[in-house]
């Protein structure tokens, strides 16, 4: 979606104070199709703002708590956004159809578990090598700020390999463990383990584990700064008003 004949698509950020935020906020700003025409934090009205600044494209970088309210308002209001909180399970995605059915026509969601191209990237390697590979367990590791566990990404990559996995008949994974310290292996997302550090240093990373007897393929992507997000919050600005209804997932937009 570029800006048309009417000019720069008006785009507006949700969340824009924290670093997400800031990120998003800079790249929209330096963006020639775009044009940022406002910025909403703690105690704002995303939906007043939108429709005070006549954005036709939202960016919701809030919290998992604020969310659902915040898409929820900006849909009622004929606004197209772009979602990357994390925190959005079926039961959650599932409210927002219904709404989108009922939303003025055309209006559009794309809820983004990591906009990092390379993240999706080997999100879509896990998900291919599943079926091939006896076991299968995610690790991912986060700054300690991160207020949820697992990340979104995570969740959404266990989804995607056990879909594979179940699609493929390939057996569930061994594990013989009966006693165990609570947490010991992890959360279980669909019968497949992740595993959530929190640690200085750290800004984001993900290993998918695959084991067969003899031998181990592992997938990792890291992200070193936040600029990585930036190429594919654009593409999925640009593009949600031309993808009616809800769109989960980058790899869409990406053809893979």
């Amino acid at each position: 979606m570029s800006g048309g004949p009417d000019g720069p698509t008006r785009v507006l950020v949700v969340g824009a104070g924290g670093r997400m935020g800031r990120m998003a906020c800079d790249a929209v700003g330096s963006a020639d199709d775009l044009e940022l025409v406002a910025r909403a934090g703690r105690g704002d009205d995303p939906a007043a703002l939108a429709r005070e600044s006549c954005a036709r494209v939202a960016v919701d970088l809030s919290v998992p708590s604020a969310s659902p309210g915040v898409v929820g308002a900006l849909v009622s209001a004929g606004v197209h956004v772009v979602v990357g909180t994390s925190g959005w399970d079926e039961a959650a995605l599932g409210r927002l159809r219904a709404q989108l059915d009922a939303a003025p026509e055309g209006t559009g969601v794309v809820v983004v578990p990591n906009f990092a191209l390379g993240a999706v990237l080997a999100v879509r390697f896990a998900q291919q090598a599943a079926r091939w590979f006896t076991s299968v367990e995610v690790l991912e590791a986060h700054h300690p700020a991160k207020v949820d566990a697992p990340s979104g990404t995570a969740v959404r990559t266990a989804e995607l390999v056990a879909a594979a996995r179940r699609e493929a008949g390939t057996a569930q994974a061994p594990d013989a463990t009966t006693s165990s310290m609570e947490g010991a292996r992890g959360a279980s997302v669909e019968g497949v383990p992740v595993h959530s550090l929190r640690m200085a240093g750290v800004m984001a990373a993900q290993e998918v584990w695959l084991g067969n007897h003899g031998e181990v393929l592992t997938l990792r992507h890291e992200a070193t700064d936040r600029t990585a997000y930036a190429p594919g919050l654009l593409l999925a600005v640009r593009e949600v008003a031309q993808r009616p209804g809800l769109t989960v997932g980058l790899e869409h937009l990406l053809g893979v």
